[in-house]
């Protein structure tokens, strides 16, 4: 055990801990290669609206994912 471990068990108890309800929803860091055009939008409406543009990206996603929307491709 290092010493930053016995500092917490000897500082604080953790006897009564519960575990975080939400550790299901939490975010996963990924890599994403965006247009530059996507990542301007979004950075745009992020000034508008006070959101950072990733949050409004994974908003934007969400709602795909909520509302079950499918894509419309065309190829030119």
């Amino acid at each position: 055990m290092n010493e930053r471990d016995e500092f917490l068990e000897k500082e604080f108890d953790f006897s009564k801990a519960i575990k975080n309800p939400y550790a299901k929803t939490l975010k996963k860091q990924v890599t994403i290669n965006l247009d530059e055009k996507v990542i301007i939008y979004f950075k745009n409406k992020a000034e508008d609206t006070g959101i950072p543009y990733q949050t409004l990206i994974n908003l934007y996603l969400k709602d795909c994912v909520t509302n079950n929307r499918n894509l419309e491709l065309t190829w030119k």
